[in-house]
C-alpha cells in the first residue's frame, strides 16, 4: 500500500515532461507581457541597462545553483528508490547549507563590487542601480533552487511547476510597477524597479516551494506512522552501509556529482558574461555611440532572443525531466529504454521547435511589429531564426551528457564553443560594416558548434543512431509551411488589422505543418493517446 501511494506522487518521463511544459508554455507566453510592455515603459536603452546588469547575476547564481541542484535531484533519486524519505531529507539539508553558504558569501561580494563593476568593467555606469536590486535575488535562488532539486529528485514535478508560474505572474506585476513607478527618477532607477520586480517574484516562488515541502513532509510523516511495524522496523534499520551514511559522506558525493556541472554551466555563463561585455566595447570601437550600442544590445537579448527560446519551453522541460529518467536507465544498464527516451526528446525538441523557426523567419517583420512596435528589430530575427532549431536540440543533449555522468564532455563542448563565440563578436562586432550583427553571427556559430559536438558526444558514449530521415522530412515540411504561411499572408487578405492576418497566416501553416508531418510519419494519433500514460 506504501509503495502505490508513493508511486502515486510519482509521474513518468513523459508525465514529468509534460507538468513542466505546461508551466513552461505558461511562463514564456506571460514573460512576453514585460517584454512588450516594458520596453514602451522605459525604452530599448532601458532594456540595455537590464541585460547589461543581468550576466553578472546569472555568473553569481550558476556557480551557487550550476549543479548543486541536478545532484540532488539525482541523490534524492537513489534514496528515493530505497524507500529512504530519512536519507533524502539529511540530503536535503547538507545541500541547503551549502547552497545558503555560497549565497551569503556572494552576495557580499556582489554588494562590495558594485560600483567597481558598473564603472570599469561595463561601458555604462548606470547599471550600478540595476546591479544593487539583483543581489536580494542571489540567496533566494540558492534556496529555491535546491527544493526544486529535491522536488524533481522524487520526480513531482508539480512543485517546481507550481512555484514557476507563480514566481512569473508575481514578478511581471511587481516588474512592470516598480520600473513605472521609478520612471521619473530616471531610466537607471526605472531599470533597477524592473529588476526590483524579479526580486519579489522569486521571493514568492521560494515560498511555495516552501510550502509543498511542509505539505509533503507532513504527509510522508502520517504514512510511515500508518505503515506496518514491521516495515518501519526493517527500513528504520536499514543496512549497515546505508545506516552510516552521515552528512560528510553526503557532502563529498554532492561536491563530487555538482563540481563539474557547475563548470560547464559556469563556462555558459561567463560566455555569456563576456559576450555583453565584449559586445558593448566592440561597438564602442566600430563607432557606435554608448546609448546606441546599449540599446542595440538590449534589443538582442531583451527582444529578438527571447522570441527564439519560446519553443526553448518544451526543450527545457525535456532537459529537466530527462536527467532523473536517464539516470535511472544507466543504473540498470538498460541501453534500449535509454536509446528510447532520446530518440522521443530529440523528435520531439525538433518536430515542435521547426514550425515556430519558420514562422520567425518569414513573419519576422509583423511579428517584432506586432510584439515590440518595432520592426526595425526584424532583420535580426530573420537571420537567427533558422539556426534556432540547433538551440532546440542543444538541451536534450547536454542533459543526456549529465545524467549519463559526463558532464565533463559537456564543458569541454561548451568551452570550445564559448572560445569560438568571443574570437568571432572581436573579429566582426568592432568592424562597422557588421556591427551588432557580428555578434548575431557569433550567437549562431555558437548554437550550431555546441549541439553539433554535444551529439557526437551522445552517439559516441551510448552508441545512439540518428534517424536522419526524420530531418530531412522536417526541412521538408518547413520549406513547404513556409511557401504556405508567405502565400497566405500576402495573397489571401482576411481583415485590414495586421495582427489578425498575422494570426491566420501563423494559424494555417501551423495546420499545414503537421498535416505534412501526420502523413510523413514524425509525428501520430498514436502519439497523442499514450502521452499522458507512456508505459517504461
Amino acid at each position: 500500500m506504501r509503495k502505490q501511494r508513493l508511486n502515486l506522487r510519482k509521474q513518468s518521463f513523459i508525465q514529468g515532461t509534460l507538468i513542466l511544459l505546461a508551466a513552461g508554455i505558461t511562463n514564456r507566453m506571460l514573460g512576453f507581457i514585460p517584454r512588450i510592455v516594458l520596453p514602451r515603459i522605459i525604452g530599448a536603452e532601458g532594456v540595455g541597462l537590464y541585460q547589461l546588469g543581468y550576466p553578472f547575476f546569472l555568473v553569481l547564481v550558476t556557480v551557487i545553483t550550476g549543479g548543486i541542484p541536478l545532484a540532488i535531484a539525482k541523490m534524492v533519486a537513489e534514496a528515493e528508490g530505497e524507500q529512504r524519505p530519512d536519507k533524502s531529507r539529511r540530503i536535503l539539508r547538507t545541500g541547503l547549507t551549502l547552497s545558503l553558504c555560497l549565497g551569503v558569501f556572494f552576495t557580499t561580494v556582489a554588494l562590495i563590487s558594485a560600483s567597481w563593476v558598473s564603472n570599469v568593467i561595463l561601458t555604462d555606469s548606470r547599471v550600478y542601480y540595476t546591479f544593487i536590486g539583483m543581489t536580494p535575488m542571489i540567496g533566494i535562488v540558492a534556496v529555491s533552487s535546491i527544493y526544486r532539486g529535491y522536488f524533481q529528485g522524487r520526480q513531482n514535478m508539480i512543485p517546481s511547476a507550481l512555484s514557476s508560474v507563480l514566481e512569473t505572474v508575481i514578478r511581471i506585476f511587481f516588474m512592470l510597477w516598480f520600473s513605472w513607478l521609478l520612471l521619473p527618477k530616471g531610466i537607471a532607477y526605472a531599470a533597477a524597479g524592473a529588476m526590483l520586480g524579479v526580486t519579489v517574484g522569486e521571493i514568492a516562488g521560494m515560498v511555495v516551494l516552501l510550502w509543498q515541502y511542509y505539505v509533503i513532509v507532513k504527509k510522508d510523516n502520517r504514512e510511515s506512522n500508518s505503515a506496518p511495524a514491521q516495515l518501519v522496523g526493517s527500513q528504520a534499520k536499514g543496512s549497515p552501509q546505508q545506516s552510516g551514511a552521515g552528512h560528510p559522506t553526503i557532502l563529498r558525493r554532492l561536491l563530487g556529482i555538482s563540481i563539474p556541472v557547475t563548470a560547464g554551466r559556469l563556462v555558459g555563463s561567463i560566455s555569456y558574461l563576456l559576450e555583453s561585455i565584449i559586445t558593448a566595447r566592440s561597438l564602442a570601437i566600430a563607432g557606435i555611440a554608448t546609448a546606441v550600442a546599449t540599446s542595440q544590445y538590449g534589443a538582442l537579448q531583451g527582444m529578438v532572443i527571447p522570441l527564439l527560446l519560446l519553443p526553448g519551453a518544451l526543450t527545457s522541460s525535456l532537459a529537466v525531466a530527462l536527467v532523473p529518467s536517464l539516470s535511472e536507465a544507466a543504473a540498470r544498464r538498460d541501453l534500449p529504454t535509454i536509446h528510447k527516451r532520446m530518440h522521443q526528446a530529440l523528435r520531439l525538441a525538433l518536430v515542435t521547435g521547426a514550425p515556430f523557426a519558420v514562422v520567425m523567419y518569414i513573419l519576422a517583420v509583423p511579428l517584432c511589429d506586432i510584439m515590440y512596435g518595432n520592426a526595425d528589430i526584424a532583420p535580426m530575427l530573420r537571420l537567427m531564426a533558422p539556426f534556432a532549431l540547433f538551440l532546440y536540440v542543444q538541451a536534450p543533449l547536454q542533459a543526456a551528457l549529465q545524467a549519463m555522468d559526463r558532464p565533463g564532455r559537456a564543458l569541454i563542448n561548451t568551452l570550445i564553443g564559448a572560445v569560438v563565440k568571443i574570437i568571432i563578436i572581436l573579429a566582426l562586432a568592432s568592424r562597422p560594416e557588421y556591427g551588432i550583427y557580428g555578434a548575431i553571427i557569433a550567437i549562431i556559430v555558437n548554437s550550431i558548434l555546441v549541439t553539433l559536438l554535444h551529439g557526437y558526444s551522445v552517439v559516441k558514449l551510448i552508441s545512439l543512431s540518428l534517424r536522419l530521415v526524420d530531418i530531412v522530412k522536417t526541412g521538408a515540411a518547413m520549406i513547404i509551411m513556409g511557401a504556405g504561411v508567405h502565400y497566405v499572408y500576402t495573397a489571401v487578405p482576411v481583415a485590414d488589422a495586421h495582427w489578425i492576418q498575422f494570426l491566420f497566416a501563423a494559424a494555417c501553416g501551423m495546420l499545414l505543418y503537421f498535416g505534412i508531418s501526420l502523413m510523413a510519419g514524425l509525428i501520430s494519433l498514436r502519439d497523442f493517446d499514450r502521452l499522458p500514460f507512456i508505459k517504461h
